[in-house]
């Protein structure tokens, strides 16, 4: 179909797959845009200006969102598995039960940015900008999150089996029915963290080092012991 579409401020069940809009989104309706149920999948969408749009259901499979504003945006259900949003603004922008696996974010700025019921598993979460950024109740499992910045947040139903968290800043963050089994946590700063609520796994002898200073429950302690080998008697 052609990019008319989006000659209006809301655009509703409209196949645009594969199409370079960013032209057509040059054009200012004169309000925030709406698109409703819309198939963007692989479109071109670098340096698109959405600030304060609403997508709800829609397809951003494989889409370039490169350098796109989406300050203030909201986007609902859907998916964007393999989007590039590498360098997008993402201020103040909601990602409510998307799934954006294998999405690239490097070097995105996401201050204040909150991701609630995402799957986010593969996804490239290294380099970014701003802070404030939350994640609530996503699957983030083999997400590539070194250097993440997650400072004295309360964690709830994060799976994060298998992420790289090198490096990150998980200091004072307290854990509610979530996972970190099979984690990569090297030079991760836990201090002060309470890990009680999160499921560890095994542990390797280094691995286990870098939880120092977190707190950890008596059953958690005797499954890193255990993994090491060392039996604990009463």
């Amino acid at each position: 179909m052609s990019t008319d579409l989006l000659a209006a401020a809301e655009t509703t069940d409209a196949d645009l797959s594969e199409l370079d809009l960013r032209e057509a989104l040059a054009r200012d309706p004169g309000a925030p845009r709406v698109l409703t149920r819309c198939d963007l999948s692989g479109s071109d969408l670098r340096d698109a200006h959405l600030v304060d749009a609403r997508l709800v259901d829609c397809r951003l499979d494989g889409a370039r969102l490169e350098r796109a504003v989406l300050e203030g945006a909201v986007f609902t259900g859907g998916g964007a598995s393999g989007a590039n949003l590498s360098h997008t603004d993402c201020t103040d922008t909601r990602f409510e039960r998307m799934d954006l696996a294998n999405t690239r974010w490097q070097g995105a700025l996401l201050t204040d940015t909150a991701f609630t019921g995402c799957r986010l598993t593969g996804a490239g979460l290294t380099s970014l900008r701003g802070i404030g950024y939350t994640f609530s109740q996503c699957n983030l499992m083999l997400a590539r999150c070194k250097g993440l910045v997650l400072r004295g947040q309360v964690l709830e139903g994060l799976r994060m089996d298998e992420a790289d968290l090198a490096s990150a800043d998980l200091r004072e963050t307290v854990w509610a029915e979530s996972r970190l089994r099979g984690a990569n946590l090297v030079h991760a700063k836990f201090a002060g963290a309470d890990l009680r609520g999160a499921d560890l796994g095994e542990f390797e002898l280094q691995q286990a080092g870098f939880l120092r200073g977190a707190t950890i429950s008596p059953a958690q302690a005797g499954m890193i012991l255990g993994s090491l080998g060392i039996t604990v008697a009463e």
